[in-house]
């Protein structure tokens, strides 16, 4: 609701969806149905054949989820969960009595979540024997999507939210405090559309790009992005106070770097050849 006396939203929406389905689980899966679809439809484009097609799911999904979960833990957290594995790991809080309850997992990052899905895409491709570079294409193509998806699913927790500000356009987290707030959360969520509509666009319509230039592109845009809206986010853990550049920042500079190296290092790249046998350049060039 808008309250007109200040032009400020507030915001304080429901969490719970409908039974125990959260909006914030939702609109992950919202987001991992578009990518599935956004990937189908590239490998049917590409003409690869669907029982190589079904595995890709399940790689990525446990790459992602394991991945940002790790990297919260471990980049985030370290001196509690390092002493509270099975937290770590299992969607639980364990209470001083030795009892647990649910929680869902409370922290994933995006940069654990990256680096978990490229571990994964890996194994993925051993196992069908396609080319890497090809393959992170393919899901760079649809990354910016889901992670539109995120950002909104962490705008409907009220959480990872912006510095206090006076813009007309803030954001009151009434579950947090009653500050007009950057909604840095819905800043993201707006550039990963546009982002995901650029790459689209490359991708309709740019038909023989060099391998890794859409892997490079999707890098470059969302952690560039990502480091610059970070300066009007609030720090996530303390340890961050005080720091020039927080978290966040200094795990974006090594994506960063790397996707500017795959866009400007085309035909290097295509130079190298299949990284595993029978590549999908190679089965169409059949």
């Amino acid at each position: 609701m808008i309250n007109l006396t200040t032009l400020f939203i507030h915001w304080n929406p429901e969490k719970v969806f409908i039974g125990p389905i959260r909006y914030y689980g939702l609109l992950w899966g919202v987001g991992l149905i578009i990518a599935v679809y956004l990937v189908h439809r590239q490998y049917r484009d590409k003409q690869i054949s669907e029982k190589i097609f079904e595995p890709l799911f399940f790689y990525c999904f446990f790459g992602i989820v394991l991945g940002a979960r790790l990297g919260h833990c471990l980049f985030y957290q370290p001196e509690y969960y390092l002493h509270h594995l099975t937290e770590m790991f299992l969607p639980i809080k364990i209470d001083a009595q030795g009892g647990w309850h649910w929680t869902g997992y409370e922290g994933l990052a995006s940069h654990g979540g990256t680096i978990g899905l490229i571990i994964a895409l890996w194994l993925y491709c051993r196992k069908v024997k396609m080319n890497y570079m090809d393959v992170l294409d393919i899901i760079a193509v649809a990354t910016p999507a889901m992670a539109c998806c995120i950002r909104l699913a962490n705008l409907m927790n009220s959480e990872i939210i912006g510095l206090p500000t006076n813009v007309p356009w803030a954001f009151i987290f009434e579950s947090v405090d009653m500050q007009p707030r950057h909604p840095a959360q819905l800043y993201e969520a707006l550039a990963y559309l546009l982002f995901f509509g650029v790459i689209w666009f490359l991708y309709r319509h740019y038909k023989h790009p060099h391998r890794g230039f859409f892997f490079g592109l999707c890098l470059t845009l969302i952690f560039t992005f990502r480091f610059f809206v970070e300066f009007i986010k609030e720090n996530q853990v303390d340890f961050e106070q005080g720091m020039t550049l927080n978290m966040g920042q200094w795990l974006s500079v090594p994506f960063i770097v790397l996707g500017v190296a795959c866009i400007a290092s085309g035909k290097w790249l295509d130079s190298l050849g299949p990284m595993f046998p029978n590549s999908v350049r190679q089965r169409r060039s059949k």
